[in-house]
């Protein structure tokens, strides 16, 4: 069993970042979705072997990848910002893209807004945003040998 906290759209928001830091000292895999990277890269320095940087539509300069299939436990994840892929107004393109890479399961941000939705067999899951002065939330994900549990998870203000 692995699990992963999955954000987005920190946007330089540290005090929820570090009120996440026990969740990330104890999962196996922190992916940010992007917005703003360099807040990722923060949590990097300090876990480098488990964080995965994502880039956003906000991040100069670009720190990590525009996208990337992740396998936990025989699972295969997308993961993107969201924005190369119009999720803003439509998820179809988010859904071609994991079907044509084989993966069962989408992770995106840009709209921050959290969801989970299945289209075609494909499992989207936004864990919603980090911005100050908004309803933060992240996504805990839990995975057993190819199966899996979201959670989204909303912060305390």
């Amino acid at each position: 069993m692995k699990t992963a906290v999955i954000i987005s759209d920190s946007h330089g928001n540290m005090s929820a970042l570090t009120a996440l830091d026990e969740i990330f000292a104890e999962s196996d895999y922190i992916i940010h979705l992007g917005d703003v990277s360099a807040d990722a890269s923060r949590i990097r320095a300090r876990y480098p072997e488990k964080t995965i940087v994502i880039n956003g539509n906000c991040d100069v300069p670009k720190l990590g990848d525009d996208e990337r299939v992740i396998e936990i436990e025989n699972l295969k994840i997308f993961a993107t910002h969201g924005h190369l892929y119009s999720a803003k107004t439509t998820l179809t393109r988010l859904v071609g893209r994991a079907a044509e890479l084989g993966c069962s399961v989408a992770l995106y941000g840009h709209t921050h807004a959290a969801r989970e939705d299945e289209v075609c067999g494909i499992t989207l899951i936004n864990p919603g945003n980090l911005r100050r002065y908004s309803e933060n939330s992240y996504c805990y994900l839990v995975v057993n040998g190819g199966n899996f549990t979201a959670k989204i998870v909303p912060l305390p203000r």
